[in-house]
């Protein structure tokens, strides 16, 4: 196995949204869990571990002017509605792309947020997914 001593960072993530490139993109956050138990027979320990349902959720920060355009394409102005995937892209030249797909993420919440001082308006956009398709 071959090593880069250069890591991916912040400039090297790309976000493709419903086909658009969000460069308001401020955080992206997606994760995979998996309902597990212990199984118990005979003994004290556990025999083995039972793996049931997964469950895929996430959130993005993007700037307000990139939260307006999801609005303004989303169904009755109302980002709830929508149902899209996303591409999310780490690059690391002179290595390959790495590409994760998000598929069929719905959103949780839509709100805003400013205060007094702020230079922009950042939102998260917290979500549901299908699933998360790695290194495609």
């Amino acid at each position: 196995m071959a090593f880069n001593s250069r890591e991916y960072d912040w400039a090297d993530v790309t976000l493709l949204l419903a086909g658009s490139d969000i460069t308001g993109i401020r955080a992206v956050k997606y994760a995979v869990k998996a309902e597990k138990e212990a199984i118990h027979a005979k003994g004290r320990k556990p025999h083995s571990i039972g793996i049931g349902n997964y469950g895929y959720t996430g959130e993005f920060e993007i700037l307000q002017s990139d939260y307006e355009a999801l609005v303004a394409a989303a169904p009755n102005r109302d980002i709830l509605q929508l149902s899209l995937d996303a591409l999310v892209n780490f690059g690391n030249p002179p290595s390959a792309l790495i590409t994760d797909r998000l598929v069929g993420i719905s959103f949780e919440e839509s709100a805003k947020d400013i205060k007094q001082g702020d230079k922009a308006m950042y939102i998260k956009l917290p979500f549901l997914m299908l699933d998360v398709e790695n290194q495609i």
